[in-house]
């Protein structure tokens, strides 16, 4: 082994930095790290443009500010390590709603991602079957079971509390279906209290009661100047070597660590590091393990992507409601599936001239073909949604712009979890320098990614020797 570590990042979304960052803190002094970017900028889905003038997020708008436990969230930490922290602003309109039956009514309070703790509260939105929630004297799940969300809300709430609030919001996150996506994976709070309780009422309760508790502090933030600026900050302080344009085509173990294929066939580049972070979606990462992990590389490998289109419009001084923005329900047959009203929902951005900025999020998971439309049509087709559910005609926008992120998104199917624990049990026992972050794995979000990354560079320091500083 090298007396100084040089260790591979692949990949160069948040995740990849994450790692970067965290490498550069915790290795010995002198690590060299190198980042390997297949496109031709880092951040992954965190992309901030600019339209019609002014700052817009093309990728992901913001993350969570606290994690499960209460405390502050990976994203928050890191942003802190940066130095960014006073760049933090917060939603000044939380308030968002469903567009249900031809309008807007309120997204009801009291729900867990939808699932109702309080049946009455959902009434203006759905009407749940409480007679289905029987006790039959044991818990919902077994000690290990995991189910999707949408059978088991179905099986007690019945299909609109599905159809009207799970699936839209669920849909809002992982452009997925709550009947096919993981609950220990979505939700592991409430499939935590459903192998204790024996109705999903009590459950949702439990998981609501055990959640911290409400501190009046927001739940949601962004950065001033753009998430992209995250990601050029965590870029410097990781002191990183960043190849961008460059492919990794091939991982193959040496006696010491690791040779990368980097570039082209005709003028391929080999590179020999200690360690490697695969901070890549699961289908990449799997065919760079085809060879060298073949189990692990089956398992991750079977893992579904969404892909998804974000139109954002500059529209002229609309009269848009006092919301943060929109969710709909697949059945209400729209191509839009969320919308969020940039300008109302952040005061950061808005502009004297009077211009909005109204983001919808169109594909789920199995519409793909509705994507293979071009530009022009998405945009006019959000536009004429968006002027039928606020039941007023927009006017035409003064500019658009329209971000394809082709499978971006992870399908957790039941036993996710399990899947992904087992794989990375068989690579750590096989190969120890060699870990996997990001989100095909642990979660959709930024603080899961940069979680992910921070303990996949935290498994490298330790199986090179964990001479940490």
């Amino acid at each position: 082994m090298a007396s100084r570590w040089r260790v591979a990042v692949v990949g160069g979304g948040i995740a990849g930095l994450a790692a970067a960052v965290r490498l550069r803190d915790h290795a010995p002094t002198g690590t060299e790290i190198i980042v390997y970017e297949q496109s031709g900028a880092l951040g992954g889905k965190l992309l901030t443009g600019e339209l019609a003038g002014g700052p817009v997020e093309f990728g992901a708008e913001s993350f969570l500010m606290r994690d499960p436990a209460g405390g502050e969230s990976a994203a928050v930490t890191l942003i802190r390590r940066l130095g960014l922290a006073g760049r933090i602003v917060h939603p000044t309109v939380g308030q968002a709603a469903l567009a249900v039956d031809g309008e807007l009514r309120p997204i009801p309070g009291g729900t867990l991602v939808g699932v109702p703790g309080d049946l009455d509260k959902v009434a203006t939105v759905a009407r749940p079957t409480p007679e289905a929630d029987r006790d039959g004297g044991a818990p919902l799940l077994g000690p290990t079971d995991d189910v999707s969300v949408g059978a088991l809300v179905r099986a007690r709430f019945g299909d609109e509390v599905v159809d009207r609030l799970v699936d839209p919001m669920l849909g809002g996150v992982y452009a997925g279906r709550a009947d096919d996506l993981s609950l220990a994976t979505t939700m592991p709070a409430l499939a935590r209290a459903a192998r204790t309780r024996h109705t999903l009422l009590d459950a949702v309760r439990a998981a609501q009661a055990a959640a911290p508790r409400a501190t009046g502090e927001p739940v949601f933030g962004t950065l001033d100047g753009g998430l992209s600026t995250l990601v050029d900050a965590a870029a410097t302080a990781s002191g990183a070597t960043i190849r961008t344009n460059a492919a990794v085509r091939e991982l193959a173990p040496t006696g010491t660590g690791w040779r990368l294929t980097v570039g082209p066939t005709r003028d391929a580049e080999h590179v020999d590091v200690d360690a490697v972070v695969l901070a890549v979606p699961a289908r990449p990462a799997a065919r760079l393990l085809t060879g060298v992990a073949d189990p692990v590389a089956a398992d991750i490998g079977g893992l579904d992507y969404a892909s998804v289109a974000l139109v954002t419009l500059a529209l002229p001084e609309p009269t848009l409601p006092q919301l943060s923005g929109f969710l709909v329900p697949s059945t209400e047959g729209l191509l839009i599936k969320a919308s969020t009203f940039f300008t109302t929902k952040w005061g950061h951005l808005r502009r004297a001239d009077g211009v909005a900025l109204v983001r919808a999020s169109v594909g789920r998971y199995g519409d793909e073909a509705q994507l293979q439309r071009p530009d022009e049509d998405l945009a006019a087709t959000v536009h004429r949604e968006l002027s039928a559910v606020l039941d007023t005609p927009l006017p035409a926008p003064v500019a658009g712009h329209v971000q394809r992120w082709g499978g971006a998104l992870p399908q957790y199917t039941p036993g996710h979890l399990d899947r992904t624990a087992a794989a990375r049990a068989v690579l750590r026992a096989a190969h120890p320098t060699l870990t996997l972050a990001g989100a095909g794995y642990d979660g959709v979000g930024i603080p899961v990614c940069v979680r992910s990354g921070e303990t996949a560079a935290e498994e490298i320091i330790t199986a090179l020797g964990g001479s940490a500083r």
